[in-house]
């Protein structure tokens, strides 16, 4: 009989700012004045505290070639215009070289490919797997690839420009010019020619992209005919499949595990399905984790493009953050896992990635212990992944306002910049002597919720929501507990998270046929031990009354009963 899957822990760093120590933060600055995070700050060292944290896969969050304002060029590189940047360090979701990393990220430029299997080489030492970007929507307005093996064509390098669409063209093209006046630059002051505008990669179909749209970026053709009705044109396989299938195939080649989908709903299902497929028979370990927003096409990224893991945002993140801010009843988030019963587990959790803001900034939570009971249930509630955004287990704000990226709670991804809350743990040899109190406890409490995530009944065990019965309890209040039973056959762990500031002594009603689903059969003394001390001890369980249980302001109590 093989081993149970591991629950996949997964550590988001933005390369660019983890390991960066610059203090100097001046807003728009460049890479000279404010830095920026190398490969080689994921030391060992630092690798194994990501893995003691309770991690075991690393997201290396903007590895890719984008365009930025740095010059490159003595290495080959093209130098974008700024006209069709954001920031200075530019979006690394505009990726100008799909088969290299960012000279950023290097400590040698011209040795990046070869830093980065360093890279892997050390992530899979300490046991860690390692997940890349797949931008598969759109690339930046300038791409193009310096470092493309041999016989591989280019993007575009073939495209009939003169249609808006054709089946084998890799891009959409407009009838007319790019014009940026939308994108705030004066019409004489428009040194960026392209000529015909390529569409956007918001799917703006026209020449005249806004501020707001990712104006940066141009579409990928993957055979659908946005501009005559959105007619398949799947037959013969689009040029464009191909070229990605290539760019996956060649990072798999290189040792990466897994690759992060970019707006997967952009694309095609029917690419995936044939991608995927293609990779898993030479990759089969390979996982593909899809960013999502439509529940509603969750089942069939998942049962026809091949997906592993899907971006739960729209279900329990938006559901969990608004019984974090009151916003909605805790029992809302029953009516959430329902929503996805039978493709549960192939959900991807998380409180905080690059795109959402920090659950301490004054835009959320504005305190990161608020979001505890929320990190529980997010976390322990099923056996499906779990994402950590880096920082956030220290409480980082995301307050700052680096340059293009505004005081939005988010910490940027278009600036070069540095995050202080990490600094005191970067700069002391990955270990919490020099951080403030608070964040080293808030690490602590993460690590051990992490720990406890990855043991059987937590990462294998059934799940039993308590919130039906407890409706009109007056020592329950529904809109603020929220109450479930894990369990084994040789245990049962019941989770109470309170999303009020104070304390509670609760009795949760638990009928005597929840009692027996979880096994056990029969009132009696348990062994009963408090997973967050450790202690324990030998207690009745009365199955005709209601259980007892204390817990924090802003937290959650875990027993552990023994049935063998």
């Amino acid at each position: 009989m093989s081993a149970p899957k591991e629950k996949l822990i997964i550590y988001q760093a933005l390369v660019r700012l983890f390991g960066n120590t610059n203090t100097t933060r001046l807003r728009n600055g460049s890479i000279e004045e404010n830095g920026c995070g190398k490969m080689s700050d994921f030391s060992e060292k630092a690798l194994r505290s990501i893995r003691q944290l309770g991690c075991n896969c690393v997201w290396y969050t903007g590895l890719l070639q984008q365009a930025s304002a740095t010059d490159y060029s003595r290495w080959g590189i093209p130098v974008p215009s700024e006209q069709v940047l954001k920031g200075k360090a530019g979006s690394p979701y505009a990726i100008t070289d799909y088969y290299s990393v960012s000279c950023d990220l290097a400590d040698n430029p011209a040795e990046r490919m070869s830093e980065f299997d360093d890279l892997v080489r050390r992530t899979h030492k300490v046991g860690l797997r390692l997940i890349i970007d797949f931008v598969p929507n759109h690339v930046a307005r300038q791409y193009h690839s310096v470092s493309r093996p041999a016989g591989i064509e280019d993007l575009g390098e073939k495209d009939n420009k003169g249609h808006r669409f054709d089946p084998q063209n890799n891009f959409y093209y407009c009838d007319e010019p790019l014009h940026l006046d939308n994108v705030g630059i004066d019409p004489t002051a428009q040194t960026y020619r392209e000529e015909p505008a390529k569409v956007s990669g918001t799917d703006v179909f026209h020449a005249w992209p806004s501020r707001n749209d990712w104006y940066e970026t141009v579409k990928l053709n993957y055979g659908v005919d946005y501009c005559g009705g959105g007619q398949k044109h799947f037959d013969p396989v689009p040029d464009t499949w191909h070229k990605m299938l290539d760019i996956l195939l060649f990072w798999c080649a290189k040792g990466v595990d897994g690759f992060r989908c970019d707006m997967v709903f952009m694309v095609p299902v029917e690419f995936w399905h044939w991608a995927i497929a293609r990779v898993k028979e030479t990759y089969p370990e390979v996982l593909f984790i899809g960013e999502i927003y439509d529940p509603s096409i969750y089942r069939s990224y998942i049962e026809y493009g091949g997906f592993d893991y899907l971006y739960d945002k729209v279900g329990l993140y938006d559901t969990l953050r608004a019984v974090v801010e009151c916003r909605e009843s805790a029992s809302t988030v029953t009516r959430c896992w329902q929503s996805v019963e039978g493709i549960q587990n192939q959900l991807l959790n998380f409180l905080e990635n690059h795109d959402e803001q920090r659950v301490a900034s004054r835009f959320f939570a504005g305190d990161p212990r608020k979001a505890l009971p929320a990190l529980v249930v997010s976390l322990l509630m099923h056996g499906n992944p779990f994402m950590l955004y880096f920082g956030q287990e220290l409480g980082e704000r995301g307050m700052d306002c680096e340059g293009f990226s505004g005081e939005d709670g988010r910490t940027t991804i278009f600036d070069y910049w540095s995050l202080e809350s990490l600094q005191p743990w970067i700069g002391h040899d990955y270990t919490l002597s020099h951080l403030p109190k608070e964040a080293a406890a808030l690490r602590r409490y993460y690590t051990q919720m992490l720990q406890l995530a990855k043991t059987e009944v937590f990462a294998q065990g059934g799940f039993y929501d308590l919130t039906y019965c407890n409706y009109g309890n007056p020592r329950y209040d529904v809109h603020r507990q929220f109450a479930f039973f894990r369990h084994t056959e040789q245990e049962v762990a019941l989770v109470v998270a309170n999303f009020d500031a104070d304390a509670k002594t609760l009795a949760v009603n638990i009928p005597e046929e929840a009692w027996h689903f979880v096994g056990i059969k029969k009132s009696g003394k348990y062994t009963i031990t408090d997973l967050k001390t450790g202690e324990a001890k030998r207690e009745v369980i009365d199955l005709s009354k209601p259980f007892e249980a204390e817990v924090k302001g802003y937290d959650a109590t875990l027993l552990s009963i023994a049935l063998r």
